[in-house]
């Protein structure tokens, strides 16, 4: 099973500030029907401008992972971590029993992230603080593993049973990505154009894959990313 999610049909807000698109309910948009994706919760894809940000707020009990793709994007917390990326790296926080932390752009360029919420397989973790700077060129044309769970093979580490990919695929060049029985993926177009299956995907679309393998074709560069997880009882 695969259903496109289009970004023109996304719940979104405007801050002047902060531009968001959210591929499911937050805020201010409430779909009963786009409540999460498995154990994913939040996908936001976020618009700051410089010199401006999220100030110091509290989160609990959840998997947080930031994901730049434009710009930078700072983080501070009441751990004394203090930490900026940049485009495709990644900040990680299990927000656990309780957190307070911080996110701005103190750059000159509008940054663009995606923020990600995935459901931890248990409450009461120990707050914990990651970042990991990423090579660009490790994602072109192949899936870079940046996110598993514990006793998973890529470098960030989460309290669930979810992986996260990210691919640039050149145009014209083909992919595969196996969702195999039990198993079901939600997959960004961040930026360019690709056939998924037959099914066209452009900036800040997004694809549900329930137990089906995906052929991705780059119809222009596309650079995406992909959360794979077990099944949705």
């Amino acid at each position: 099973m695969l259903r496109k999610m289009d970004s023109k049909t996304m719940g979104s807000s405007n801050h002047g500030w902060l531009r968001s698109k959210f591929h499911f309910s937050f805020a201010e948009y409430y779909n009963p029907e786009n409540i999460q994706f498995g154990v994913l919760r939040v996908i936001n894809d976020d618009l700051i401008n410089p010199q401006t940000g999220f100030g110091t707020h509290p989160h609990k009990n959840m998997e947080i992972i930031s994901y730049v793709v434009n710009g930078e994007l700072t983080h501070g917390d009441n751990m004394g971590n203090k930490n900026t990326i940049t485009r495709g790296q990644v900040q990680y926080m299990s927000a656990g029993t309780g957190v307070l932390h911080s996110e701005h752009n103190l750059g000159e360029d509008t940054s663009r992230f995606l923020q990600i919420w995935i459901l931890p397989d248990k409450y009461g973790h120990t707050p914990a603080y990651g970042d990991f700077r990423f090579n660009w060129d490790d994602r072109k044309d192949n899936w870079l593993h940046m996110v598993s769970r514990l006793d998973g093979d890529a470098p960030i580490k989460i309290n669930q049973d979810a992986n996260i990919y990210s691919l640039e695929l050149q145009q014209g060049k083909e992919i595969s990505f196996p969702v195999s029985v039990g198993r079901q993926a939600y997959l960004v177009q961040i930026e360019g154009t690709s056939l998924i299956n037959g099914i066209e995907l452009s900036d800040r679309d997004g694809l549900e894959v329930v137990e089906e393998d995906m052929t991705i074709r780059a119809e222009k560069t596309s650079h995406i990313l992909l959360i794979e997880m077990k099944k949705a009882n």
